[in-house]
């Protein structure tokens, strides 16, 4: 999840940019963090040829299936 968040935090602030592995690196180890380079791999493995509003809007819509209570 950090390094979804350190992703999500460098997009917000250059919206026209995509962030790379080394910035991810620098947000996570900057909050006093190891930093796994395999995870961060695999979540640009994940990301790649995605736009990040579309897989945050489908993740909306499956979590609305998601029972809570």
């Amino acid at each position: 999840m950090r390094y979804i968040a350190a992703y999500l935090l460098l997009q917000l602030a250059n919206a026209e940019a995509t962030p790379s592995a080394s910035d991810i690196t620098k947000v996570v180890s900057a909050a006093g963090v190891e930093v796994d380079s395999e995870r961060i791999e695999k979540l640009f493995a994940a990301l790649e040829g995605k736009n990040i509003e579309e897989v945050i809007a489908e993740g909306k819509s499956k979590l609305a299936s998601v029972p809570s209570g």
